[in-house]
């Protein structure tokens, strides 16, 4: 089973692991977070991961960085040379959560699941009408009502 590493800007990353816990407190102890402070630089942000990974063991490790090409998924990339990982960017709620339902999973099918709960989970949603808040009457007046044009 992969071990789950989260990495992202603070306190994004320790955020998500909460979330984690409330719906999954069980599947939580192969799940570690590192959040990148602002202005840590690139050398201490690999430290960071670098250790967080050698907690997790020499296991396959999926890697979930919020934003492609800033210093967490820079320092995850190269934290992650030479061992078996998955850097997977864009962490999300519903990614994470499909990565704990799928934990048991190989390396390749957890990341790939871990791609389309992220993607499944972000949607338009529509803004409905207060409730419990009265509809005016409409006049058929069209000199009073500013709904009819």
């Amino acid at each position: 089973m992969p071990s789950i590493l989260i990495v992202a800007h603070e306190p994004l990353a320790s955020a998500l692991r909460t979330a984690a816990e409330h719906v999954y407190a069980e599947r939580c102890r192969t799940l570690a977070c590192v959040d990148v402070p602002a202005g840590a630089t690139m050398e201490q942000a690999e430290a960071r991961v670098s250790a967080a990974l050698a907690q997790l063991g020499d296991g396959p490790a999926l890697i979930l960085v919020d934003v492609f090409g800033a210093t967490p998924c820079n320092a995850a990339l190269a934290a992650a040379d030479g061992r078996q990982a998955r850097i997977v960017a864009g962490v999300n709620v519903p990614m994470l959560w499909r990565t704990l339902c799928y934990a048991n999973v190989a390396l390749e099918d957890l990341a790939s699941r871990a791609v389309a709960g992220g993607t499944l989970g972000v949607m338009q949603v529509s803004v409905p009408r207060r409730q419990n808040q009265p509809v005016p009457p409409r006049s058929n007046d069209p000199d009073q009502d500013s709904h009819q044009q």
